[in-house]
Protein backbone atom coordinates (compact mmCIF):
# COMPACT_ATOMS: atom_id res chain seq x y z
CA UNK A 1 0.00 0.00 0.00
CA UNK A 2 1.56 3.51 -0.96
CA UNK A 3 2.22 5.86 1.37
CA UNK A 4 1.52 9.83 1.63
CA UNK A 5 3.53 11.76 -0.06
CA UNK A 6 6.33 13.72 1.75
CA UNK A 7 7.00 17.02 0.48
CA UNK A 8 10.43 17.36 -0.69
CA UNK A 9 13.08 19.49 1.50
CA UNK A 10 14.47 22.53 -0.70
CA UNK A 11 18.36 23.66 -1.13
CA UNK A 12 19.20 26.84 -0.87
CA UNK A 13 20.13 26.92 -4.81
CA UNK A 14 15.70 26.26 -4.51
CA UNK A 15 14.91 28.46 -2.40
CA UNK A 16 15.09 32.12 -3.28
CA UNK A 17 15.94 33.73 0.26
CA UNK A 18 14.97 37.40 -0.65
CA UNK A 19 11.32 36.50 -1.95
CA UNK A 20 10.71 33.74 0.92
CA UNK A 21 11.61 36.56 3.81
CA UNK A 22 9.86 39.36 1.53
CA UNK A 23 6.53 37.19 1.62
CA UNK A 24 6.56 35.93 5.17
CA UNK A 25 7.16 38.88 7.28
CA UNK A 26 6.99 36.89 10.38
CA UNK A 27 10.05 35.11 9.38
CA UNK A 28 12.20 38.57 8.48
CA UNK A 29 11.12 39.27 12.08
CA UNK A 30 12.62 36.38 13.12
CA UNK A 31 15.94 37.21 11.30
CA UNK A 32 16.09 40.65 12.79
CA UNK A 33 15.88 39.43 16.38
CA UNK A 34 18.76 36.97 15.49
CA UNK A 35 20.59 39.42 13.89
CA UNK A 36 20.55 41.74 16.53
CA UNK A 37 21.27 38.88 19.25
CA UNK A 38 24.31 37.57 17.80
CA UNK A 39 25.32 41.17 16.32
CA UNK A 40 24.80 41.67 20.54
CA UNK A 41 27.04 38.41 21.79
CA UNK A 42 29.70 39.68 19.19
CA UNK A 43 30.11 43.07 20.06
CA UNK A 44 30.03 41.37 23.83
CA UNK A 45 32.78 39.09 23.58
CA UNK A 46 35.01 41.01 21.76
CA UNK A 47 34.63 44.11 24.12
CA UNK A 48 35.66 41.58 27.22
CA UNK A 49 38.09 39.60 24.81
CA UNK A 50 41.07 40.94 25.58
CA UNK A 51 39.96 41.41 29.41
CA UNK A 52 40.81 39.64 32.84
CA UNK A 53 40.16 35.60 31.94
CA UNK A 54 38.42 35.19 28.16
CA UNK A 55 41.31 35.73 26.45
CA UNK A 56 43.33 32.48 26.61
CA UNK A 57 46.84 34.01 25.86
CA UNK A 58 46.89 35.27 30.01
CA UNK A 59 46.89 31.75 31.39
CA UNK A 60 50.39 30.37 31.89
CA UNK A 61 49.06 26.71 31.57
CA UNK A 62 46.90 24.37 30.04
CA UNK A 63 44.53 23.83 33.63
CA UNK A 64 43.84 27.11 33.96
CA UNK A 65 42.70 27.07 30.13
CA UNK A 66 40.55 24.49 30.87
CA UNK A 67 39.45 26.09 34.20
CA UNK A 68 38.48 29.43 32.35
CA UNK A 69 36.18 27.25 29.55
CA UNK A 70 34.70 25.62 32.66
CA UNK A 71 33.75 28.87 34.78
CA UNK A 72 32.41 30.34 31.29
CA UNK A 73 30.30 27.40 29.82
CA UNK A 74 29.17 25.15 32.62
CA UNK A 75 26.64 27.13 34.32
CA UNK A 76 24.66 27.23 31.96
CA UNK A 77 24.56 24.03 30.58
CA UNK A 78 23.56 22.60 34.31
CA UNK A 79 20.64 24.97 34.68
CA UNK A 80 19.62 25.41 30.79
CA UNK A 81 18.17 21.89 30.32
CA UNK A 82 15.98 22.95 33.38
CA UNK A 83 15.08 26.45 32.24
CA UNK A 84 14.33 25.45 28.34
CA UNK A 85 11.35 24.28 29.82
CA UNK A 86 9.76 27.68 30.06
CA UNK A 87 10.47 27.81 26.34
CA UNK A 88 7.26 25.57 26.10
CA UNK A 89 5.43 26.89 29.06
CA UNK A 90 5.36 30.42 28.25
CA UNK A 91 4.47 31.99 25.12
CA UNK A 92 7.85 32.27 23.19
CA UNK A 93 7.09 35.81 21.95
CA UNK A 94 7.32 36.66 25.33
CA UNK A 95 10.34 34.67 26.41
CA UNK A 96 12.32 36.73 23.63
CA UNK A 97 11.01 40.02 24.74
CA UNK A 98 12.03 39.58 28.23
CA UNK A 99 15.40 37.38 28.01
CA UNK A 100 16.55 40.07 25.46
CA UNK A 101 15.74 43.22 28.18
CA UNK A 102 17.29 41.14 31.14
CA UNK A 103 20.40 40.62 28.90
CA UNK A 104 20.48 44.20 28.35
CA UNK A 105 20.44 44.99 31.62
CA UNK A 106 23.00 42.63 32.68
CA UNK A 107 25.04 44.43 30.44
CA UNK A 108 24.55 47.50 31.78
CA UNK A 109 25.71 46.18 35.14
CA UNK A 110 28.79 44.35 33.24
CA UNK A 111 29.70 48.05 32.04
CA UNK A 112 29.00 49.46 35.38
CA UNK A 113 31.73 46.87 36.89
CA UNK A 114 33.83 47.37 34.05
CA UNK A 115 33.82 51.42 34.91
CA UNK A 116 34.30 51.48 37.94
CA UNK A 117 37.41 48.80 38.35
CA UNK A 118 35.27 46.20 39.35
CA UNK A 119 37.76 42.97 40.37
CA UNK A 120 37.78 40.08 37.77
CA UNK A 121 35.43 38.55 39.23
CA UNK A 122 32.67 40.38 39.67
CA UNK A 123 33.00 41.35 35.49
CA UNK A 124 32.93 37.20 35.54
CA UNK A 125 29.81 36.39 36.71
CA UNK A 126 28.25 39.45 35.43
CA UNK A 127 29.33 38.02 32.42
CA UNK A 128 28.66 34.57 32.71
CA UNK A 129 24.48 35.84 33.36
CA UNK A 130 24.81 37.69 29.80
CA UNK A 131 25.69 34.47 28.31
CA UNK A 132 23.15 32.52 29.92
CA UNK A 133 21.10 35.26 28.71
CA UNK A 134 22.19 34.35 25.18
CA UNK A 135 21.90 31.11 25.24
CA UNK A 136 18.02 30.96 26.32
CA UNK A 137 17.13 33.63 23.23
CA UNK A 138 18.95 31.59 21.13
CA UNK A 139 17.43 28.29 21.96
CA UNK A 140 13.84 30.35 21.30
CA UNK A 141 14.96 31.33 18.35
CA UNK A 142 15.53 27.63 16.91
CA UNK A 143 12.70 26.44 18.45
CA UNK A 144 10.45 29.14 16.97
CA UNK A 145 11.52 28.69 13.23
CA UNK A 146 9.05 25.87 12.25
CA UNK A 147 6.40 28.54 12.98
CA UNK A 148 7.16 31.24 10.31
CA UNK A 149 8.88 28.97 7.31
CA UNK A 150 6.84 26.11 5.51
CA UNK A 151 8.35 22.27 6.41
CA UNK A 152 9.76 22.14 2.58
CA UNK A 153 12.00 25.30 2.97
CA UNK A 154 12.91 24.80 6.98
CA UNK A 155 16.47 22.79 6.56
CA UNK A 156 17.33 25.62 3.66
CA UNK A 157 16.06 28.48 5.92
CA UNK A 158 18.26 27.16 9.16
CA UNK A 159 21.20 26.99 7.14
CA UNK A 160 21.06 30.78 5.92
CA UNK A 161 20.02 31.85 9.22
CA UNK A 162 23.22 30.00 10.94
CA UNK A 163 25.29 31.30 8.10
CA UNK A 164 23.68 34.72 8.18
CA UNK A 165 23.96 34.61 12.62
CA UNK A 166 27.52 33.74 12.19
CA UNK A 167 28.08 36.79 9.66
CA UNK A 168 26.25 39.24 12.89
CA UNK A 169 28.74 37.75 15.10
CA UNK A 170 31.69 38.64 13.38
CA UNK A 171 29.76 42.36 12.36
CA UNK A 172 29.43 42.58 16.29
CA UNK A 173 33.18 41.85 16.87
CA UNK A 174 34.32 44.31 14.06
CA UNK A 175 31.99 46.56 15.66
CA UNK A 176 33.18 46.41 18.89
CA UNK A 177 37.42 46.82 17.60
CA UNK A 178 35.22 49.98 16.13
CA UNK A 179 33.87 51.33 19.40
CA UNK A 180 37.51 50.70 20.92
CA UNK A 181 39.78 52.33 19.13
CA UNK A 182 37.03 55.70 19.42
CA UNK A 183 36.31 55.28 23.49
CA UNK A 184 39.96 53.96 24.54
CA UNK A 185 40.83 50.99 26.65
CA UNK A 186 40.92 52.16 29.83
CA UNK A 187 38.20 50.80 32.03
CA UNK A 188 36.07 54.30 30.95
CA UNK A 189 36.44 53.01 27.41
CA UNK A 190 36.19 49.16 27.50
CA UNK A 191 32.25 50.26 29.80
CA UNK A 192 31.38 52.46 26.86
CA UNK A 193 32.16 49.68 24.00
CA UNK A 194 30.23 47.13 26.39
CA UNK A 195 27.45 49.56 26.53
CA UNK A 196 27.33 49.31 22.34
CA UNK A 197 25.81 45.70 22.85
CA UNK A 198 22.98 46.87 25.27
CA UNK A 199 21.61 49.17 22.42
CA UNK A 200 21.29 45.64 20.08
CA UNK A 201 19.69 43.57 23.03
CA UNK A 202 17.12 46.39 23.00
CA UNK A 203 16.28 46.52 19.49
CA UNK A 204 15.99 42.51 19.53
CA UNK A 205 13.04 43.24 22.18
CA UNK A 206 11.55 45.70 20.14
CA UNK A 207 11.55 43.15 16.91
CA UNK A 208 10.17 40.00 19.32
CA UNK A 209 7.25 42.65 20.42
CA UNK A 210 6.05 42.98 17.00
CA UNK A 211 4.97 39.17 16.93
CA UNK A 212 1.25 38.12 17.54
CA UNK A 213 1.06 36.76 20.75
CA UNK A 214 1.39 32.87 20.25
CA UNK A 215 2.62 33.42 16.76
CA UNK A 216 6.06 31.29 17.66
CA UNK A 217 4.50 28.44 19.36
CA UNK A 218 4.14 26.77 21.65
CA UNK A 219 0.42 25.47 20.06
CA UNK A 220 0.33 23.29 23.34
CA UNK A 221 2.42 23.81 25.80
CA UNK A 222 4.44 20.87 28.02
CA UNK A 223 1.53 19.74 30.57
CA UNK A 224 2.51 15.79 30.59
CA UNK A 225 1.95 15.32 34.39
CA UNK A 226 1.02 19.01 35.51
CA UNK A 227 -1.80 19.85 38.06
CA UNK A 228 -4.26 21.94 35.63
CA UNK A 229 -6.33 24.33 37.82
CA UNK A 230 -8.27 27.72 36.35
CA UNK A 231 -5.10 29.75 37.98
CA UNK A 232 -2.53 27.81 36.38
CA UNK A 233 -4.18 26.13 32.94
CA UNK A 234 -0.85 25.25 31.62
CA UNK A 235 0.57 23.95 35.31
CA UNK A 236 2.79 25.87 37.17
CA UNK A 237 5.92 26.94 36.12
CA UNK A 238 8.31 25.88 38.83
CA UNK A 239 6.71 22.40 38.12
CA UNK A 240 7.95 23.26 34.48
CA UNK A 241 11.48 24.01 35.31
CA UNK A 242 11.48 21.27 37.77
CA UNK A 243 10.86 18.21 34.99
CA UNK A 244 12.64 20.20 32.19
CA UNK A 245 15.78 18.17 32.02
CA UNK A 246 13.46 15.04 31.98
CA UNK A 247 11.13 15.49 29.19
CA UNK A 248 13.78 17.37 27.13
CA UNK A 249 15.85 13.64 27.72
CA UNK A 250 12.84 11.75 26.91
CA UNK A 251 11.77 13.71 23.97
CA UNK A 252 15.37 12.44 22.81
CA UNK A 253 15.34 8.94 23.82
CA UNK A 254 12.07 8.73 22.08
CA UNK A 255 13.10 10.37 18.66
CA UNK A 256 15.84 8.01 17.74
CA UNK A 257 16.58 10.34 14.45
CA UNK A 258 17.33 13.45 17.22
CA UNK A 259 19.25 11.05 19.36
CA UNK A 260 21.74 9.57 16.45
CA UNK A 261 22.20 13.41 15.75
CA UNK A 262 23.04 14.29 19.42
CA UNK A 263 25.59 11.74 19.62
CA UNK A 264 27.33 13.05 16.10
CA UNK A 265 27.23 16.32 17.73
CA UNK A 266 28.35 15.50 20.93
CA UNK A 267 31.51 13.52 19.54
CA UNK A 268 32.46 16.57 17.65
CA UNK A 269 32.42 19.08 20.26
CA UNK A 270 34.63 16.62 22.15
CA UNK A 271 36.88 16.60 19.59
CA UNK A 272 36.79 19.71 18.54
CA UNK A 273 37.73 20.63 22.37
CA UNK A 274 40.37 18.21 22.47
CA UNK A 275 41.81 20.49 19.22
CA UNK A 276 41.23 23.71 20.33
CA UNK A 277 43.48 23.03 23.51
CA UNK A 278 46.04 20.98 21.60
CA UNK A 279 46.18 24.34 19.10
CA UNK A 280 46.38 27.08 22.34
CA UNK A 281 49.63 25.06 23.64
CA UNK A 282 50.80 25.00 20.22
CA UNK A 283 50.86 28.44 19.31
CA UNK A 284 51.32 29.96 22.97
CA UNK A 285 55.44 29.71 22.75
CA UNK A 286 55.79 30.61 19.29
CA UNK A 287 55.39 33.96 17.00
CA UNK A 288 52.11 32.91 15.58
CA UNK A 289 50.09 33.31 18.92
CA UNK A 290 46.83 35.01 18.87
CA UNK A 291 47.07 35.40 15.03
CA UNK A 292 47.71 31.46 14.47
CA UNK A 293 44.76 30.97 16.20
CA UNK A 294 42.68 33.49 14.93
CA UNK A 295 43.56 31.95 11.34
CA UNK A 296 42.42 28.78 12.56
CA UNK A 297 39.66 30.15 13.22
CA UNK A 298 38.86 31.71 9.86
CA UNK A 299 39.57 29.06 8.08
CA UNK A 300 37.01 26.90 10.27
CA UNK A 301 34.14 29.65 9.40
CA UNK A 302 34.87 28.85 5.67
CA UNK A 303 34.02 25.49 6.11
CA UNK A 304 31.03 26.22 7.89
CA UNK A 305 29.93 28.68 4.99
CA UNK A 306 30.53 25.85 3.15
CA UNK A 307 28.22 24.01 5.04
CA UNK A 308 25.57 25.93 4.32
CA UNK A 309 25.28 25.35 1.41
CA UNK A 310 26.36 21.75 1.03
CA UNK A 311 24.07 20.82 3.69
CA UNK A 312 20.51 21.39 2.42
CA UNK A 313 22.26 19.94 -0.88
CA UNK A 314 22.97 16.83 0.86
CA UNK A 315 20.07 16.57 2.81
CA UNK A 316 17.13 16.65 0.06
CA UNK A 317 19.02 14.37 -2.10
CA UNK A 318 20.39 11.75 0.07
CA UNK A 319 18.88 12.36 3.47
CA UNK A 320 19.99 12.77 6.76
CA UNK A 321 21.50 9.58 8.02
CA UNK A 322 23.52 9.62 5.11
CA UNK A 323 24.78 13.35 5.60
CA UNK A 324 25.43 12.57 9.03
CA UNK A 325 27.21 9.26 7.92
CA UNK A 326 29.07 11.09 5.18
CA UNK A 327 30.06 14.04 7.76
CA UNK A 328 31.49 11.65 10.18
CA UNK A 329 33.46 9.41 8.18
CA UNK A 330 35.37 13.09 6.45
CA UNK A 331 35.64 13.82 9.79
CA UNK A 332 37.45 10.48 10.97
CA UNK A 333 39.95 11.02 8.28
CA UNK A 334 40.49 14.82 8.97
CA UNK A 335 41.34 14.22 12.29
CA UNK A 336 44.11 11.64 11.52
CA UNK A 337 45.83 13.81 9.37
CA UNK A 338 45.77 16.15 12.75
CA UNK A 339 48.52 13.74 13.94
CA UNK A 340 51.31 14.98 11.60
CA UNK A 341 50.86 18.21 13.00
CA UNK A 342 52.25 19.90 10.23
CA UNK A 343 50.97 23.76 9.64
CA UNK A 344 49.33 23.71 6.45
CA UNK A 345 47.88 20.01 6.83
CA UNK A 346 46.34 21.83 10.21
CA UNK A 347 44.85 24.84 7.89
CA UNK A 348 43.35 22.23 5.87
CA UNK A 349 41.85 20.24 8.88
CA UNK A 350 40.42 22.65 10.52
CA UNK A 351 38.86 23.83 7.31
CA UNK A 352 37.06 20.01 6.89
CA UNK A 353 36.25 20.00 10.28
CA UNK A 354 34.15 23.10 10.07
CA UNK A 355 32.52 21.59 7.33
CA UNK A 356 31.86 18.29 8.90
CA UNK A 357 30.92 19.77 12.18
CA UNK A 358 28.41 22.18 11.10
CA UNK A 359 26.83 19.68 8.86
CA UNK A 360 26.23 17.44 11.66
CA UNK A 361 24.71 20.42 13.57
CA UNK A 362 22.47 21.66 11.19
CA UNK A 363 21.35 18.18 10.65
CA UNK A 364 20.76 18.08 14.32
CA UNK A 365 19.00 21.06 14.40
CA UNK A 366 16.47 19.81 11.13
CA UNK A 367 15.97 16.58 13.30
CA UNK A 368 14.59 18.93 16.12
CA UNK A 369 12.57 21.28 14.44
CA UNK A 370 10.96 19.21 12.04
CA UNK A 371 10.43 16.03 14.59
CA UNK A 372 10.27 17.36 18.02
CA UNK A 373 6.73 17.72 19.53
CA UNK A 374 6.16 21.62 20.09
CA UNK A 375 5.02 20.81 23.40
CA UNK A 376 9.26 20.01 24.26
CA UNK A 377 10.71 21.61 21.12
CA UNK A 378 12.36 24.41 23.64
CA UNK A 379 13.44 21.80 26.22
CA UNK A 380 15.31 19.84 23.58
CA UNK A 381 17.14 22.85 22.38
CA UNK A 382 18.18 23.37 25.99
CA UNK A 383 19.32 19.68 26.26
CA UNK A 384 20.86 20.21 23.05
CA UNK A 385 22.57 23.11 24.47
CA UNK A 386 24.19 21.09 27.52
CA UNK A 387 25.52 18.31 25.30
CA UNK A 388 26.95 21.00 23.28
CA UNK A 389 28.93 22.58 26.27
CA UNK A 390 29.59 19.82 28.72
CA UNK A 391 30.69 17.88 26.02
CA UNK A 392 33.03 20.99 25.00
CA UNK A 393 34.62 21.14 28.33
CA UNK A 394 34.85 17.62 29.51
CA UNK A 395 37.26 17.02 26.75
CA UNK A 396 39.18 20.29 27.52
CA UNK A 397 39.79 19.40 30.91
CA UNK A 398 40.93 15.70 29.67
CA UNK A 399 43.46 17.04 27.19
CA UNK A 400 44.70 19.26 29.48
CA UNK A 401 46.33 17.17 31.86
CA UNK A 402 47.55 15.20 28.80
CA UNK A 403 48.77 17.70 26.46
CA UNK A 404 52.50 18.02 27.01
CA UNK A 405 54.27 21.39 26.75
CA UNK A 406 55.30 22.00 23.21
CA UNK A 407 51.32 20.91 22.81
CA UNK A 408 52.18 17.58 20.35
CA UNK A 409 50.16 15.10 21.69
CA UNK A 410 50.22 12.32 19.31
CA UNK A 411 47.84 9.77 20.85
CA UNK A 412 45.10 12.82 21.27
CA UNK A 413 43.95 12.74 17.15
CA UNK A 414 43.79 9.15 17.11
CA UNK A 415 41.60 9.29 20.19
CA UNK A 416 39.65 11.86 18.49
CA UNK A 417 39.05 9.59 15.10
CA UNK A 418 38.10 6.48 16.97
CA UNK A 419 35.15 8.89 18.68
CA UNK A 420 33.87 10.08 15.43
CA UNK A 421 34.37 6.42 14.14
CA UNK A 422 32.00 4.85 17.28
CA UNK A 423 29.85 8.30 17.05
CA UNK A 424 29.46 6.80 12.99
CA UNK A 425 28.31 3.22 14.46
CA UNK A 426 25.91 4.69 16.55
CA UNK A 427 24.27 6.85 14.04
CA UNK A 428 24.16 4.05 11.53
CA UNK A 429 22.58 2.07 14.50
CA UNK A 430 20.03 4.50 15.62
CA UNK A 431 18.91 6.52 12.69
CA UNK A 432 16.10 5.33 10.78
CA UNK A 433 16.76 4.36 7.50
CA UNK A 434 14.38 6.91 6.34
CA UNK A 435 14.05 10.10 7.78
CA UNK A 436 10.65 9.97 8.34
CA UNK A 437 10.03 8.15 11.63
CA UNK A 438 7.62 4.77 11.56
CA UNK A 439 6.14 5.61 14.88
CA UNK A 440 6.14 9.67 16.29
CA UNK A 441 6.93 8.09 20.38
CA UNK A 442 5.39 11.42 21.21
CA UNK A 443 6.55 13.79 18.59
CA UNK A 444 4.73 15.88 15.29
CA UNK A 445 6.07 18.59 13.40
CA UNK A 446 4.16 21.67 14.23
CA UNK A 447 0.18 21.92 12.67
CA UNK A 448 -0.71 24.50 9.64
CA UNK A 449 -2.28 27.06 10.89
CA UNK A 450 -5.23 27.06 9.13
CA UNK A 451 -6.32 23.84 10.19
CA UNK A 452 -8.64 23.42 13.71
CA UNK A 453 -10.27 20.52 15.37
CA UNK A 454 -13.07 18.96 14.71
CA UNK A 455 -15.49 18.75 17.32
CA UNK A 456 -17.45 16.01 15.50
CA UNK A 457 -15.87 12.09 14.77
CA UNK A 458 -14.70 12.18 10.73
CA UNK A 459 -14.37 8.83 8.90
CA UNK A 460 -11.71 9.96 6.77
CA UNK A 461 -9.44 9.88 9.77
CA UNK A 462 -9.91 6.30 10.24
CA UNK A 463 -7.04 4.28 10.15
CA UNK A 464 -8.27 1.89 7.67
CA UNK A 465 -7.44 5.17 4.78
CA UNK A 466 -3.45 5.05 5.32
CA UNK A 467 -3.50 4.70 1.47
CA UNK A 468 -6.07 7.24 0.80
CA UNK A 469 -5.79 10.35 -0.27
CA UNK A 470 -5.64 12.73 2.86
CA UNK A 471 -9.12 14.14 4.62
CA UNK A 472 -9.48 18.05 4.95
CA UNK A 473 -8.94 17.56 8.86
CA UNK A 474 -5.37 16.14 7.96
CA UNK A 475 -2.98 18.14 6.61
CA UNK A 476 -0.45 16.16 4.12
CA UNK A 477 2.77 18.25 6.51
CA UNK A 478 1.43 15.98 9.24
CA UNK A 479 4.59 13.43 8.58
CA UNK A 480 7.68 15.42 7.43
CA UNK A 481 11.20 14.00 5.79
CA UNK A 482 13.52 14.47 3.34
CA UNK A 483 13.02 13.69 -0.27
CA UNK A 484 11.04 10.19 0.12
CA UNK A 485 7.44 9.18 1.51
CA UNK A 486 6.33 7.94 4.78
CA UNK A 487 6.00 4.46 5.36
CA UNK A 488 2.88 2.65 4.50
CA UNK A 489 1.66 1.84 7.59
CA UNK A 490 1.61 5.22 8.57
CA UNK A 491 -2.01 6.44 9.32
CA UNK A 492 -3.42 9.47 11.06
CA UNK A 493 -4.68 7.91 14.12
CA UNK A 494 -0.69 6.99 14.73
CA UNK A 495 -0.28 10.81 15.43
CA UNK A 496 0.09 12.11 18.57
CA UNK A 497 -3.66 13.62 19.54
CA UNK A 498 -1.77 16.94 20.58
CA UNK A 499 -1.82 18.25 17.56
CA UNK A 500 -4.18 20.25 16.51
CA UNK A 501 -4.21 19.15 12.41
CA UNK A 502 -6.02 15.63 13.78
CA UNK A 503 -9.21 15.38 14.94
CA UNK A 504 -8.59 14.59 18.05
CA UNK A 505 -12.34 12.79 18.55
CA UNK A 506 -11.60 10.86 16.11
CA UNK A 507 -8.53 9.17 17.21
Amino acid sequence: MAGRTVPEVCTLGQVTIVREIRTRPALSRLLAVRLCGQTTDGLFQAALGGAILFNPERHADPVAIAGGLAVLLLPYSIIGPFAGALLDHWDRRTVLIWSNLARALLIMLTAVAIATGGNETLVLIAALTVTGASRFVASGLSASLPHVTSTRHLVAMNAFFTTIGSVALAVGAGLALGLRAVFGNDNTGSAATTMGALVLAVAGAAVAARFRPRALGPDHPDVDGAALTPEHPNGPALRAVAVGLAHGARAVGRAHSIAAALCAVGAHRFVFGVNTLMLLVLTRDTSLGLAGVGAVAGLTAVGMFAAAVITPWSVARRGRRATISAALVIAVVAELALASFNGIVICVVATVLGLAGQTLKLCADAAMQLEADDAVRGQVFAFQDAVFNVTYVAAVTIAAFTVPADGRALLLPLVGALIYAVSLLLVRRLHPRCDTPDAPAGYTTAPPRSVHRSATPSPSTSSSTASAAPSPSVSTNTWVGVAGSAPANTSPSRVRSGDPSVDTQST
